[in-house]
This record gives structure tokens, sequence and C-alpha cells, in this order.
């Protein structure tokens, strides 16, 4: 294990979530914030598998998959920037901060440096898995990660449709995916994270530690900084419309729905 190479991947998120809170207090927006984290995560897990010692064919495998995801979801979070869009969560932190709002942001980001940590050393340990490549778990693994990449983009497509109807303003989105989890993005990126798990383990006892990455991404996802502000901001905005979706439509994990009453909306 390249500790050296570890210690500069960390600094590097960092200074890149730093440099996120400095665009954020120049331009306003928060939405920066997330790009910037999704392009960081990218660059040092593309860095991980380039400079690790695993298996070529496992390794360019696992860069091309960060690559999408990065370019992927930094893409689209920062079109949904530039288009004047900003993020309920960080407003309402900021609300709660109050006058250290600024101080305590930039504590925050250096918080998801360390979140981005944990997803990119389960990419290094991805990396540097020594059995032969590929076997029956990398065409799994690698399976995984496409069938989430497929899935989180056809739902920011369908949401991102659902927002240019007129409904958009005092409805809900069950377009598609969304008809059967009020979060289908954050599922597919949980799943994504899956994928590396799968890559990392063998009889090594540090390879289990991969783990943490979907652990965190479920954790922070479900019970952090994803399900529950946000659907505070769809309670307050939606009201019994949004109550009525929680009951027959599961929060987090794709299923049946719970009703067949029709509704069409946005989460």
């Amino acid at each position: 294990m390249d500790v050296y190479l570890l210690i500069v991947i960390a600094a590097g998120l960092s200074l890149t979530m730093a440099a996120a809170w400095i665009i954020q207090r120049a331009t306003g927006q928060s939405g920066w914030i997330d790009t910037i984290w999704s392009f960081g995560v990218g660059i040092g897990g593309i860095a991980a598998a380039l400079l690790a010692d695993g298996p070529i064919g496992r390794r360019l495998t696992i860069l091309a998959l960060v690559l999408v995801w990065a370019l992927r979801l930094g893409g689209h979070i920062g079109a949904r920037t530039r288009g004047g869009g900003e993020d309920p969560r960080y407003a309402k932190l900021a609300e709660q901060w109050g006058n250290r709002a600024a101080l305590r942001l930039l504590l925050f980001l250096q918080v998801q440096a360390a979140a981005a940590f944990i997803l990119v050393f389960a990419i290094y340990l991805a990396a540097i898995n020594g059995d032969a490549f590929p076997g029956l778990v990398d065409v799994i693994a690698t399976t995984v990660a496409i069938v989430a990449l497929v899935g989180e983009t056809m739902s920011d497509a369908q949401l991102a449709r659902f927002r240019k109807t007129p409904q958009a303003k005092t409805d809900i989105c069950e377009l598609g995916l969304w008809r059967y989890s009020r979060h289908p993005n954050y599922f597919f990126e949980w799943l994504f994270w899956c994928a590396f798990a799968l890559f990392a383990l063998d009889t090594r006892i540090w390879s289990w530690l991969a783990l943490l990455a979907p652990l965190l991404m479920y954790w922070l996802l479900v019970h952090v900084s994803g399900i529950p502000p946000l659907e505070d901001h769809m309670l307050a905005s939606r009201g019994e419309k949004f109550r009525a979706l929680q009951k027959r439509v599961n929060a987090f994990f794709p299923g049946p729905r719970k009703s067949a009453a029709p509704h069409t909306g946005d989460t």
C-alpha cells in the first residue's frame, strides 16, 4: 500500500474543497460545491487507479468507470448551477448557522473532503487487487457500475424533463424510475460505489475497508445530507401532495408502489 500516494490524494482533496468554499463565497451559488467535489473525487480516483500496482486491465476498467462517473455527475450539477438553480440543502444549512455560516461551511467542506477520501481509498483498494483479471467478480462489479451509471443518468433526465412542464411548479415527479423510488438518483449513486467494494474484495484483510465507501454513501444519502433535508424542503413546498407520495413510494430502494393511484410529479 502506497501511503505517500494516499497522503498526497488526501491533501489534494482538502485543498480542492477549500477552493470550492472560495468559489461559493465569490458566486453565492452552492451548486459549485458539489460540482467541484465530483470532479475532485474523479481526479483523485483516476490518480489512484493510474498509480496503483494491480493488473492493468482492472486499473483501466476502474479508471474508465470513475472518469465517466465524474464527467456525468459533475457536468450535470454544473449545468444545473449555471442555469441558476440553488440547492435547498445548503440554503437551509446557511440559515441554521446564522452569522457563523461562512466558517461553518468551510469546516463542513473539509468533512466532505474526508468523505471524498474514503471513496477514493475504495477505488485505490480496488485498483491494487492483485487477483487475475478479468474474473467473475470483475464482470459482476463492472455490470453493477454500468447499471448504476445508466440508472442515475435516466433518473436525472426524467426529472429534468418533468421540471420543464407546467405541472412542475405545484406537482411532484413520478415519471419513469421516480414511480418506484422517491430518490432513484440517490439509489443508483449508492449502487455505483458498491461496485468498487466488489472490485476490491479478496483475501487481504484490508481489502474489506472498501466496504466503507457504500456504507458511507448510504449513511450520507439516506440519513444526513441527502434525503432528510431534501424531503423537508419538499414537505414545505408541496405539503399534502408530498405526504401522499411518501405513503405510496419507497424513499430509497426501488420497489412496488403501495397504491395504484396515478400521480405525476418531482422529488
